[in-house]
């Protein structure tokens, strides 16, 4: 299998010969052709490399992630870099999570066909894309208006209308959406936000990274078993962004959105 390097310097060349965003892409002669092959090549080798090697086996994430042009949710001039093994920067010091990171919270939340999922930090809106295509409905909240408008601009392009993004404080998650099958939380809290547990269907789960970044995160699964009772189980190390909001204690935390 080639490398990443050789895939990345072959993009980098069309990229250059099309002069244009592969989003603004819309009749392709053969340089644009020739493009979005090498991107579609570079997309299927990242799932079979970085994420199905790592053990991610669910047949509709690793679908979506084969799916999901990735290109399109990073800033203008990294999309050479969009499938490298790791996290980009987007606006508002915030950034694109590494793709493992995307496909496994995912798979640890068992989303399914036919389900309804929140996603707390929409960020460049990948995450969210990833999700609605195995979704029946993906609800989405972002706390920068900047990074909103952008992730809706590209879910319009892409044609995902399945996807509900809103702006506001994502630790009180979307009440009048709840309850949810999954919920996904992007950015890092000291404790679980109880109304986001309070949001889960019976059966639901709730994936968050749950820790202090200098000191450490854990990837934590919650699961609503009953109507007050919970199972909690740690996954592995991570490292997140704080979320923006409010946590459970009701204290202002500091700024978030990875995905």
């Amino acid at each position: 299998m080639e490398s990443q390097s050789i895939v990345r310097s072959r993009v980098r060349s069309l990229l250059r010969v099309c002069s244009v965003r592969p989003a603004a892409v819309v009749t392709l002669g053969p340089p644009q052709a020739a493009l979005m092959s090498e991107l579609e090549r570079a997309r299927n080798q990242m799932v079979d490399v970085q994420i199905v090697e790592r053990g991610v086996r669910d047949p509709q994430v690793l679908a979506a992630m084969r799916t999901v042009p990735r290109e399109v949710f990073v800033e203008p001039g990294l999309e050479e870099f969009a499938y490298d093994d790791e996290p980009l920067p987007i606006d508002e010091g915030q950034t694109i999570s590494q793709p493992y990171i995307v496909a496994r919270m995912i798979e640890a939340a068992e989303l399914k066909s036919g389900e309804r999922a929140l996603e707390v930090g929409t960020g460049s809106g990948y995450g969210a894309a990833v999700m609605s295509r195995i979704a029946h409905e993906v609800y989405t909240i972002e706390r920068y208006p900047t990074l909103s408008a952008q992730a809706q601009q590209r879910f319009d392009k892409l044609g995902y209308s399945n996807i509900r993004l809103r702006v506001g404080d994502g630790s009180h998650g979307w009440p009048e959406a709840a309850p949810f099958d999954a919920i996904l939380v992007t950015a890092g809290t000291p404790e679980i936000p109880a109304a986001l547990e309070e949001q889960l269907a019976i059966g639901g789960r709730l994936v968050i990274p749950v820790g202090d970044r200098l000191v450490g995160q854990t990837l934590r699964k919650i699961r609503r078993s009953g109507a007050t009772t919970y199972e909690d189980d740690s996954l592995e190390a991570v490292r997140f962004v704080p979320l923006v909001g409010e946590d459970p204690s009701g204290r202002s935390s500091a700024p978030d959105s990875t995905l």
